[in-house]
């Protein structure tokens, strides 16, 4: 009986052994290249879906921007990155790591900053810094290095030994940054980072996640609503609605590939054919000749410049529109697209499928 139960005994271990090996076979690995690593990551709240499916991999030393409003599932896509929350479905690497089965090894090569983080009131901005150091059990001298560097780079170095129930949200918000660097993590992910920072302070932090990456190969993931303070550091952004990325590259590439769908916006500025500037009403039956173009959508005057959008094929008929008014056309440009631009285009797209507005 004995050796009967022992055969069983080796033959369950043996196919739960198997069943292990399986489960973790089915978690992406992050690669050189690939610091996290999202495989068709869902969370539902009951009937409501936050994140849908959603495939994402940031690479090793980039700048990656997760953009979208308020409510499009940033926070809680950053969450399960984090190991604060399980995903309903899906899996998810962060370096080496399985962010549900192993989180304290996630944090411990993450610097994070929500996008409300709190500190002790009593307590002075360096003491502050000083405690979270202590909890990751970096020793004394180096974490009183580390903390003069950063509350330096924070521009908060005058305001260091004032109590951080005194700062403006502003100050809170430098403070929060340069807690989520004690560590001197590989990773840094920060939510809604330039909140409540005025412009010349975003200005620096932008400066400073540059550098960060730049000068120490770090890996940065931010969430933001706010696109224009974003397009010039991340080297690539995802757009993020309704619990859907749907799109994500180089901004370069998002506007070619909304180029290749045939729709370019052109500005275009006339003068009389005596040379002089034209008269409004000349340029008011411009735009009324444009606008019955075919493949024009939109036509706007701006003073002077009158502005384009429509099929790509449609400039050089608007260019013998302008002749035939008995004009002559000196300003023909093509506009490139910002990343609000960008944004706005995607998110229309999306909303027209219908996904944005079920979720």
């Amino acid at each position: 009986m004995g050796g009967i139960v022992g055969e069983d005994t080796d033959h369950e271990v043996k196919e739960m052994e198997h069943e292990v090996q399986a489960e973790v076979q089915e978690i992406p690995e992050a690669t050189p290249e690939a610091m996290i690593v999202a495989e068709g990551l869902t969370k539902k709240y009951g009937q409501f879906t936050a994140v849908d499916a959603l495939d994402l991999t940031v690479r090793r030393g980039e700048i990656f921007g997760l953009l979208g409003p308020n409510g499009a599932g940033k926070t809680t896509t950053i969450l399960m990155l984090l190991g604060l929350t399980e995903p309903t479905s899906g899996t998810v690497r962060v370096a080496e790591y399985d962010p549900v089965r192993d989180p304290l090894s996630v944090k411990s090569i993450v610097g994070y900053l929500p996008d409300n983080v709190g500190f002790y009131p009593n307590m002075t901005g360096r003491q502050n810094l000083r405690y979270t150091a202590a909890l990751n059990r970096i020793s004394p001298k180096e974490a009183e290095e580390r903390i003069e560097v950063l509350l330096a780079d924070v521009g908060l170095a005058d305001a260091a030994e004032k109590r951080a129930g005194k700062y403006s949200r502003g100050m809170r918000q430098r403070l929060a940054i340069a807690d989520a660097l004690v560590k001197d993590p590989s990773i840094l992910i920060l939510d809604e980072p330039t909140i409540g920072i005025d412009p010349e302070g975003v200005r620096e932090l932008l400066a400073m996640l540059a550098r960060l990456r730049d000068q120490d190969g770090m890996t940065i993931l931010l969430s933001s609503h706010l696109l224009h303070q974003v397009q010039a550091v991340c080297d690539r952004v995802g757009i993020f609605v309704g619990g859907h990325l749907i799109a994500a590259g180089p901004v370069a590439d998002l506007e070619r590939q909304l180029a290749n769908d045939d729709e370019v916006e052109f500005e275009i500025s006339a003068f009389a054919a005596d040379g002089r500037s034209a008269d409004g009403g000349a340029l008011d039956r411009l735009v009324g000749s444009l606008r019955s173009l075919d493949g024009v959508k939109d036509v706007i005057r701006q003073g002077d410049m009158v502005t384009v959008r429509g099929k790509s094929a449609v400039r050089a008929a608007a260019v013998k529109t302008v002749v035939d008014q008995g004009l002559l056309p000196v300003h023909l440009r093509q506009r490139g697209m910002s990343l609000d631009d960008i944004y706005d285009r995607y998110f229309r797209e999306e909303a027209s499928t219908g996904h944005a507005s079920t979720k």
